[in-house]
């Protein structure tokens, strides 16, 4: 059977091409708001961090009503670091919107994204998004996501799929570059035309597979998820099992079904097949599980999420600010936050560390390991993180490291600078291509994870703040060899106490500063980076010696260079591996791993001479 009066569609595409500030007027235009309702710019996006970073992390569901039709709509990320929410998301449609930015054309991860698409066999509408911006590609984008088709294996079907130019700033669609849209309506007309309506068995017993896991501290864990056939209940009696365990059954009893209607949760007595719901009760779900009738215990497959190809160690705060600013500071705490995280992550590994008072975690990338931390600080926890480092493989027995695919979009004068550095981290050019009139380059580049660690923020400097650097994960490789990863040092504080401007206007000469004066230091503690590869000892906390005679205005002389404030990225990105960062609620502090001056000058003596015998 088919439900003709449902469809359920995802919306993927390459970071800030447009995705959430579309469902934005699909809302508007779906009648989900009065006319007279104040309405807020990104509604999908609703946590915080991604409010602040202009971002999605977490997958959305809504649902809009055109012709008396029901669409659930999925807004997934666009960043590579959360690929695992896209994957497990596509299961829970029947068709995808790839939205294509109309300047930029296809990133890397609409290749990612479309190729998950496809494998799946799901139907593509192509929709060209920002077809107002002033350096627009109208004909050229069209041909680059048909090429990109082709290149991904797609089937004639899929190769056939209708392409649309939209705006989603102004709420516009429309069937051709040269036509002026009025609405979505050719949007909606689109999804209803080729999007397959939800088929199955409604009168089958129950089957509904879960995609993700929501958290309520009234009612526990919230699964959601797509009913595959059959009818759910509330208060219904079913089995949780799982395709990869199947020994593995537990009776549950479902309390309550809630279904979504535009930014609502709307409480229902039952949902059936093609229905996308929420439901509470299941205290032991997990993702990937599936609720099934008692009578008829049939699991289905789960798309295997891909593996992390990165790892931070988390452990318990021990510098001598510790507990300070921190709600949360114990290691059971740390543990018990960060097994939580994995109800919610399916892209996340945790394990123990080497000792009592640390963790391993792996993940996706920076971003995807950066956000966990800054989520963790908000909510009042406070500890340190190493260095990352990438997850190697054996593979016919060789070692292998994870390598990444990264596109560069530069203004043609920062081109050398830029090559001559991705040369020396070890990157392979696959083409280089002129773009925007010839004005830009498009470089494209196979490089290792781990080369990538630290050149971010390097790239920006390097660009003035023009270039556009995206990478995803490609395959691994055997490994290339070692590299030098930062060119420049630290300064470390070698005093306790509270900094003063005579002693940060003597140390500032030696490099950039990252504190400013009435700053409070402990030994050990980096307060600053040294142009040249070694790290020095400043006493930022020296005071100026009194005397007999003491002009009035002698302090008043010494200027100080304002200091540069570190983020949580960028401070992943600069430390080496023997420093940390200390994460507290109200700071990021960069330490060395050993505190004492003396133990790392006579540790630092040590391995100098056994590496010369």
């Amino acid at each position: 059977m088919k439900r003709e009066d449902l469809r359920n569609v995802a919306i993927i595409a390459h970071v800030d091409h447009g995705k959430t500030t579309l469902v934005d007027e699909m809302l508007k235009q779906g009648g989900i708001y009065r006319e007279n309702q104040a309405t807020e710019d990104r509604v999908m996006d609703s946590n915080a961090i991604e409010k602040e970073r202009g971002i999605t992390i977490l997958a959305k569901n809504t649902a809009v009503h055109y012709k008396d039709i029901k669409i659930n709509i999925i807004d997934t990320p666009g960043h590579a670091d959360f690929g695992g929410e896209v994957e497990r998301i596509l299961k829970m449609v029947n068709g995808v919107i790839l939205l294509v930015d109309a300047a930029e054309g296809p990133m890397p991860q609409t290749r990612f994204v479309l190729k998950k698409a496809l494998e799946m066999n799901h139907r593509v509408i192509v929709v060209v998004n920002k077809i107002d911006k002033p350096d627009a590609r109208l004909d050229e984008v069209g041909d680059e996501v048909l090429e990109l088709l082709m290149e991904l294996d797609a089937t004639d079907e899929q190769l056939d799929s209708p392409m649309l130019w939209c705006s989603g700033r102004a709420g516009t669609a429309a069937y051709s570059p040269f036509d002026e849209g009025k609405d979505l309506t050719p949007l909606f007309d689109t999804i209803l035309d080729y999007i397959p309506a939800p088929e199955g068995e409604i009168e089958a017993p129950l089957q509904l597979l879960v995609s993700s896991i929501d958290y309520n501290d009234y009612v526990g864990r919230i699964g959601i998820g797509r009913i595959e056939r059959g009818v759910i209940r509330q208060n219904q009696e079913a089995v949780i099992c799982n395709y990869h365990n199947p020994d593995q059954k537990k009776r549950t009893k479902i309390v309550s079904i809630s279904q979504i209607d535009g930014l609502r949760r709307v409480p229902v007595t039952e949902a059936k097949m093609g229905d996308i719901i929420c439901f509470s009760g299941a205290e032991s779900i997990s993702i990937g599980d599936t609720i099934t009738a008692v009578d008829c215990v049939e699991p289905l497959e789960f798309v295997k999420v891909s593996e992390p190809t990165m790892e931070m160690t988390f452990s318990v705060n021990d510098s001598p600010f510790a507990g300070k600013e921190g709600k949360f500071v114990t290691s059971r705490q740390l543990r018990d936050r960060l097994y939580r995280e994995l109800l919610k992550d399916v892209s996340l590994r945790v394990s123990d560390g080497e000792t009592t008072d640390s963790f391993k975690v792996a993940g996706r990338g920076e971003m995807h390991l950066s956000i966990l931390v800054e989520n963790m600080r908000r909510e009042g926890y406070e500890l340190t993180v190493s260095t990352p480092r990438v997850l190697f493989k054996e593979i016919d027995c060789m070692t292998c490291e994870p390598v990444e695919r990264v596109e560069i979009d530069v203004p043609n004068d920062y081109c050398g600078p830029v090559m001559e550095k991705l040369g020396a981290r070890k990157g392979e050019l696959l083409n280089m291509n002129p773009t925007a009139g010839g004005v830009r380059t498009r470089l494209e580049y196979l490089m290792p994870t781990r080369c990538l660690f630290g050149y971010r923020s390097e790239f920006m400097t390097d660009t003035r703040g023009e270039g556009i650097l995206n990478s995803t994960f490609e395959t691994y490789e055997p490994y290339k060899g070692e590299i030098v990863r930062r060119f420049t040092g630290s300064l470390v504080a070698s005093e306790a106490g509270e900094s003063t401007s005579y002693g940060v206007f003597n140390a500032q000469d030696r490099g950039v500063m990252f504190i400013s004066n009435q700053c409070p230091v402990y030994e050990g503690m980096i307060v600053g980076e040294n142009p040249k590869l070694e790290d020095i000892a400043v006493n930022v906390c020296k005071e100026k010696h009194l005397t007999a005679v003491r002009s009035k205005g002698a302090d008043e002389a010494l200027r100080l260079v304002p200091a540069k404030i570190m983020t949580l990225e960028e401070a992943i990105e600069f430390i080496a591996d023997d420093e940390l960062i200390e994460v507290t609620p109200k700071s990021i502090r960069l330490r060395k791993r050993i505190l004492s001056t003396d133990a790392r000058y006579k540790l630092a003596g040590r391995i100098k001479k056994e590496a010369g015998k």
